[in-house]
């Protein structure tokens, strides 16, 4: 590897420098614009982008040769070449075209002139320097010359950054000369940019376009201002880049990327299929192409545009790097495998492919190739000063897991508790995503040889029950997926939560019936936590990645503290799309509670307000309202409050909305609930009566066939869930748990929930003011109606009555998720 000062300066000169940083996909790629914590990229051919590389680079440079044609036989020599006598005769060629930037009278200087350019395109910078310095010793304000040595310390600083300081000393002479040719103010921008110094390569590039528009001058500023994040005005500047030269996929691709950012899917897709028309083998155009409709959940039409790039380019790393990825998030883990198994064979450090490859296999319960793959990853320690990818800095936590599930492949489920048993800063570092650095930890014991890995068991091996069981979770699962855009479907998630729903429903049944149930090796009957956890461990067991984890069970000192679960929904120009259906109702209920504070410590200007407030139709009009109140300046936030049942009259904190910023592009619109003690205990107080209540009536349920006694049963269930998802106890996962809850726990009751989530709807924004209408919604979302096919599925204990008894319930869940779902269709057909 590179020394970490190198491998940042050949990173940012990529990026930036002209337009080769559009051009470079090891450096300024699709993949690294849609995840910044993708490091190590693997490089590609720049030969796709030979059709346009004499718009990127520089003019000056570029030399036509008059007697070669374009695919003749033998192919064209390059222009440059090493022999010293060609590089004569292509500095009279230089001269011939005009190419000489600031030329002058006499012949034989411009002849001299023209040598030192010929070096430079030959990538001779040291040899150009010493060049043009003799001629500057023979006149010390030759401008050519001058400019051309700082072109040459440019060129070198992409291998040494201490030479950028003296190509920006000898371009600024030539500025002080010169003010109004354009090229030098694009050439310092080429040198500032990668120095961090954005605004003052931003302010060059306008001055060049001032004295003399062109199409590669917008696209390089508009390559700027993406990198700064401000895609609204970087968009318009590809735009008119596109308008002054109409064939430029480049520009296509990258106005499409600012669409993309920004939330508009749709419209960067329709964008991206330009740029294909453009150019029907742009490799990068599928790419981004696939990733955009991968974002929206469109899995098929994703598979279909990253499959045409790898059909153009079968060892596209970058491709097959994120269809792998959306391979594993649709829960289609052995195609995933394959996928970053032919990624690592192109490159075998590439660590976002070892790290998903290690986490595949575990997921797949083959644990030891998973963590022989993680073992790799943590072996590659950044070199000092380099920043260390986000698949090293988690690699840990994922290992230190991968260890403890494996040490209890073949315990019940039910005799242990991974709240309990992981240390709890080892938890409290996890949920939070921080570098592992927790102080005398003691890890997990490592692979033990007696613990075999699960084996795959073909559909057709189990028995009629087991089948019927699988189909019947996967049919659930699925009435549980979002219809909205940024929620990839998961067949694995699917099932793992079809799943929790039918053990709800069964723990339920038995709590109702007077039975008790097994938890933490103890035999008792079932509180509220216990049902909850009947799916947090499903959840969690589905995806060990991430880490559902209880919130109150981390340590005291962190739990004071509070933690935060935290959605951004606009922020900058970057729009969140998985919420923007709620936008509306969110501005309805800021513009209410804006009222009410006026109201409160404002009345003289309530009525300026008000009628500032009609006019409001999105977010970004509140930004002047936010000038009324001193206290509010420089932002404001709004809390919701949640109504006790327990308590009437009494009222909870709910979730807080926060807006800052003083402009539109410049502004945090956020949601967020603070998990502090305190409120936890507000909210288990209240979960845990309405439990109680649901307990008794769950079993009165059981002797009665009213229909009333049924309905209050539901009303309780989805009381429950209603202080639940307020009070957001995991560190992820809340909401498709509640929703297997309510599921679970409306099947015990004797109902079924048929109808699937509507289009743009999402659980976790359901949570209303009124917990009346909140119920009102619920019912109509799952169209809940009474139970009538699900047959004997009540005697079907998940985890004490199938199969041998060593096969526990985690190794047939890792059995079970393998399961092809072309090989379950005509029996699910049935169910």
């Amino acid at each position: 590897m590179a020394p970490a000062s190198r491998a940042v300066v050949v990173v940012a000169l990529s990026l930036l420098y002209l337009c080769r940083a559009i051009f470079s996909t090891e450096f300024f790629s699709t993949l690294t614009l849609f995840n910044n914590d993708l490091h190590k990229q693997g490089c590609s051919s720049l030969s796709e982008w030979e059709d346009y590389a004499a718009d990127c680079e520089s003019s000056i440079l570029q030399l036509e040769d008059p007697d070669c044609e374009e695919g003749s036989n033998p192919p064209c020599e390059s222009v440059f070449s090493l022999n010293a006598e060609k590089i004569l005769n292509q500095a009279k060629l230089f001269i011939e075209q005009k190419k000489i930037p600031f030329p002058v009278d006499n012949q034989n200087t411009n002849e001299e002139l023209a040598i030192g350019y010929v070096l430079i395109g030959n990538g001779l910078y040291d040899e150009a320097i010493k060049h043009f310095s003799l001629l500057l010793q023979g006149d010390p304000e030759l401008v050519s010359a001058i400019y051309g040595r700082g072109i040459a310390y440019g060129k070198k600083s992409l291998q040494d950054i201490k030479n950028a300081d003296l190509a920006l000393y000898e371009l600024n002479r030539v500025i002080t000369l010169e003010p109004s040719w354009p090229e030098v103010y694009e050439q310092r921008a080429e040198i500032l940019s990668p120095l961090g110094r954005i605004s003052e390569a931003l302010s060059d590039l306008t001055k060049a376009i001032q004295l003399q528009p062109s199409a590669r001058l917008y696209r390089h500023r508009g390559t700027l201002l993406f990198i700064s994040e401000d895609y609204v005005a970087a968009m318009e500047d590809f735009q008119q880049s596109l308008e002054l030269k109409k064939n430029q996929p480049i520009a296509m691709l990258y106005k499409g990327l600012t669409f993309f950012h920004r939330g508009m899917l749709k419209e960067a897709i329709e964008t991206f299929k330009e740029a294909l028309k453009l150019k029907s083998d742009f490799i990068d155009a599928y790419k981004s192409l696939g990733q955009a409709y991968r974002e929206l959940g469109d899995f098929e039409s994703a598979m279909e545009s990253f499959q045409k790039a790898l059909m153009l380019n079968q060892n596209h790393i970058q491709s097959l790097q994120l269809r792998g990825m959306m391979l594993y998030h649709h829960g289609s883990l052995q195609e995933a495998i394959g996928n970053f198994k032919r990624c690592l064979q192109l490159e075998p450090y590439n660590e976002v492919c070892q790290y998903m490859k290690g986490l595949s296999h575990v997921a797949m319960g083959q644990f030891y190739e998973g963590i022989k793959a993680q073992t790799k990853v943590m072996l590659n320690d950044p070199l000092l000063g380099q920043k260390a990818s986000s698949e090293y800095l988690k690699v840990k936590y994922l290992r230190e897991y991968s260890r403890y599930l494996h040490s209890h492949l073949d315990i019940p489920v039910a005799e242990y508790n991974v709240d309990q048993d992981l240390p709890g800063n080892f938890k409290n570092h996890w949920a939070k995503n921080l570098p592992f650095l927790i102080e005398d930890y003691e890890e997990q014991p490592g692979l033990q040889p007696h613990i075999k890995d699960v084996l795959p068991q073909n559909f057709d091996s189990y028995s009629n029950e087991v089948q019927k069981l699988i189909c019947t979770a996967d049919h659930l699962g699925a009435l549980m997926q979002y219809d909205t855009p940024g929620f990839l479907p998961n067949r694995r998630i699917h099932r793992a939560m079809g799943l929790a729903t039918l053990e709800v429903m069964q723990a339920m049944h038995r709590t109702w019936s007077n039975s008790k149930v097994r938890v933490n090796g103890k035999t008792r009957q079932m509180q509220w936590r216990d049902m909850f956890d009947i799916a947090v461990k499903w959840r969690r067991i589905a995806d060990p990645d991430q880490p559902v984890l209880w919130l109150d069970q981390m340590p005291a000192r962190s739990l004071s503290r509070g933690f935060n679960n935290h959605i951004n929904l606009i922020r900058g120009q970057i729009i969140n799309i998985r919420y923007l259906a709620y936008f509306d109702n969110i501005l309805d209920f800021i513009k209410d509670r804006i009222l009410v504070y006026h109201g409160a410590y404002n009345p003289r200007g309530l009525l300026e307000v008000r009628q500032a407030l009609e006019n409001v139709n999105k977010v970004e009009d509140l930004l002047p309202i936010m000038k009324f109140n001193s206290k509010t300046r420089d932002g404001f936030t709004v809390n919701s409050k949640v109504p006790s049942l327990k308590d009437p009259g009494k009222e909870y904190d709910g979730f807080t909305i926060t807006i800052t910023g003083d402009r539109v592009g410049n502004m945090l619109f956020s949601v967020e609930t603070q998990t502090t003690e305190e409120r936890t205990q507000q909210y288990q107080s209240e979960i845990e009566s309405i439990y109680k209540d649901l307990t008794a009536k769950g079993k009165a349920l059981m002797l009665s066939s009213e229909l009333g006694d049924a309905d209050a049963v539901c009303n309780l269930i989805l009381s429950l869930v209603y202080y639940f998802c307020n009070l957001m106890p995991l560190s992820r996962g809340s909401s498709v748990v509640a929703y297997s809850v309510v599921m679970g726990a409306l099947m015990a009751s004797g109902k079924e929930v048929i109808g699937r989530i509507p289009k743009g709807k999402v659980l976790i924004y359901l949570v209303q003011k009124d917990c009346r209408l909140h119920h009102f919604l619920l019912q109509e979302w799952c169209n809940i109606q009474r139970l009538h096919f699900f047959g004997d599925l009540w005697s079907l204990h998940l985890l004490y009555n199938f199969g041998p008894s060593s096969l526990q319930p985690k190794s047939r869940w890792f059995q079970w998720s393998r399961v092809a779902a072309e090989q379950r269709f005509s029996l699910q057909n049935n169910i």
